[in-house]
């Protein structure tokens, strides 16, 4: 299946994997790679433009296809060293590049100069179209029902994605709720050229997490994840559990008083515990409702081959329905 993603990326099927915290490391960005996708790596998963120069390298060795980089512009006062990270990026000789948090324009040109393709994640269509005015190639369109953070507007990507459609120039993905060949499909159907799978690919074989996630994942269904951090208007969409449930109870019983400070116990430094050792109720991590798709735990192989297989089908019965 050709769109302009997979053009664009020269990459087999219209599939991005994206960047995901303790998730995105070498072994999962080859796995999608090598199943046609585009898998990315988590740069700031990587303590240290040096070690993300070792994971870029270590991905080198794992697959010979395209595979990208995530880099997440975070609105903090330590800062890591973006420099350092644009850096290592570009020595590693990496063609793509998913931007995310704050304005990426900055580092464009630098990007740009190296022949890098930047495909940025939005959660509204004004944000999408201000990344295409910058010099985006690609946008992300994220939805409300995405894990991680999902803006504040809480636009589903029903509306979302021809939303962005009608407004953009620039392809795009969706992203937020994807987890099938229908998925895909209705993605295609909205106007987008390929979508963006986070939770989904966290259930595979591949997927360098502690048994536990993955588990986890498979028995959550639609109604299992929350809202936190909304007072503080830096929403996160996470799956549930005791700390979680903890925080709610906070931000209830502070209401506006709320600061960062009170709840940092169930967000801050977490996901190592989480991801690794499986500790699933040390604090709060980023879940997509997409979990209530989630019926097994597949190789990224697998999982892709039969993405691709459902939406060609499905289009093949479209095309017979039209024919009738």
């Amino acid at each position: 299946m050709k769109t302009a993603i997979t053009e664009m990326f020269g990459i087999q099927h219209p599939i991005i994997q994206g960047g995901m915290h303790y998730v995105g490391f070498a072994e999962m960005a080859a796995a999608v790679s090598n199943a046609g996708g585009l898998g990315i790596i988590t740069g700031l998963t990587q303590k240290t433009p040096a070690d993300l120069a070792n994971e870029i390298a270590r991905c080198r060795d794992m697959t010979d296809k395209p595979f990208g980089v995530n880099l997440t512009f975070l609105p903090t006062v330590n800062a890591p060293d973006y420099p350092g990270y644009i850096r290592a990026i570009v020595e590693g000789g990496v063609k793509a590049v998913e931007t995310a948090g704050n304005n990426p324009q900055a580092v464009l040109p630098h990007l740009k100069d190296a022949g890098i393709k930047v495909i940025h994640k939005c959660t509204s269509v004004r944000h999408a179209l201000k990344a295409q005015s910058i010099g985006c190639d690609a946008v992300s369109v994220d939805g409300f029902e995405c894990g991680g953070h999902p803006g504040e507007d809480d636009v589903p990507n029903f509306i979302l994605l021809p939303r962005a459609a009608d407004e953009l120039e620039i392809p795009f993905v969706s992203s937020g709720g994807m987890a099938d060949g229908r998925s895909l499909v209705a993605s295609l159907a909205f106007g987008a050229a390929g979508m963006n799978m986070g939770t989904r690919f966290i259930a595979t074989k591949e997927a360098p997490v502690h048994d536990n996630v993955k588990q986890a994942i498979l028995a959550a269904s639609e109604l299992d994840t929350r809202l936190v951090m909304r007072p503080l208007r830096n929403t996160e969409r996470v799956l549930t559990n005791d700390a979680v449930e903890r925080l709610l109870e906070k931000e209830r019983a502070l209401g506006a008083d709320l600061k960062f400070e009170d709840i940092i116990e169930e967000v801050a430094g977490v996901y190592p515990s989480i991801m690794r050792e499986g500790e699933m109720d040390r604090g709060a991590w980023s879940c997509g409702m997409v979990a209530g798709l989630v019926y097994d735990i597949p190789t990224c192989r697998e999982l892709i081959d039969r993405i691709m297989s459902q939406a060609n089908d499905i289009v093949d019965r479209m095309d017979g329905l039209r024919r009738a």
